[in-house]
């Protein structure tokens, strides 16, 4: 996967291209990510690549020439053009898979108040990352890039992405580390169990929970089978059930010491 950037703020990538999985995937030839400064573009004899709003308004807007030419001079026949505006589709793990089949990915960074209208139609989509403002695009590139990425095989392990928040309109079930036990909170005995059908299913259960509390969005979308009514009504009951109890039990003498 290639990445090109047209921004006008390279600067503001070096931190994040050289650190964590970013760096390493760059590193192992998985993604590459290319930094177009569209200063180098402009015509206009004083280098400026803004201007005030025709017909008067606050702030300065991105000019089309600098954005044109700089698009024009790096895109290919598998560049996927996309530019970051508010009015864009908002963007979604769905929408993240789906460009991470594409080849190459040209995003443009709008700036100020935004980018002269005109540019639009030599874009393939506008996409925004939320109902919020940013100061410009380049933050909102870093997620894409990042989101993008790790769906690329090899940049992270498989499996890592198949239980991963939203993959499937569920929030991800709670995750524990050492030790058992941490001013008073223990965590849940099941994880010790050693039954990965029980651990599964609890976990299930617990993101469920997790979702119908901070995204009810997402579970309504989400398709019920048989087996998940059976543990919605578990949850209801409040109780603890058999199956759970039983591998909490089996799996004692493994946790004694805990």
């Amino acid at each position: 996967m290639k990445f090109k950037i047209l921004t006008l703020f390279p600067e503001m990538f070096e931190s994040f291209l050289n650190s964590s999985i970013i760096k390493r995937a760059i590193a192992n030839n998985l993604i590459s990510v290319e930094l177009i400064n569209i200063r180098d573009y402009t015509k206009d004899k004083y280098h400026r690549v803004d201007t005030p709003p025709i017909g008067g308004g606050a702030g300065l807007i991105m000019k089309c020439q600098p954005i044109y030419d700089a698009l024009q001079s790096n895109i290919t026949k598998n560049s996927y053009k996309i530019i970051l505006a508010p009015r864009g589709y908002k963007y979604d793990q769905k929408k993240a898979e789906m460009l991470s089949k594409k080849k190459e990915i040209v995003i443009l960074c709008g700036h100020y108040e935004g980018v002269d209208e005109r540019v639009y139609k030599y874009f393939d989509e506008a996409i925004s990352i939320g109902d919020f403002v940013l100061t410009g695009g380049e933050t909102a590139a870093f997620c894409l890039i990042d989101s993008i990425s790790r769906l690329i095989k090899g940049v992270i392990s498989e499996n890592s992405t198949k239980e991963e928040s939203f993959t499937c309109n569920l929030l991800e079930y709670p995750q524990y580390t050492e030790p058992s036990e941490f001013l008073g909170d223990r965590v849940p005995r099941i994880l010790f169990s050693g039954n990965h059908t029980a651990i599964n299913k609890y976990r299930k259960k617990k993101s469920f929970i997790l979702t119908k509390i901070y995204r009810p969005d997402l579970f309504a979308n989400y398709q019920l089978t048989i087996k998940d009514l059976e543990l919605l009504a578990e949850i209801e009951s409040g109780e603890i059930p058999e199956w759970e109890m039983n591998a909490i039990i089996k799996g004692m003498k493994y946790t004694k010491d805990r």
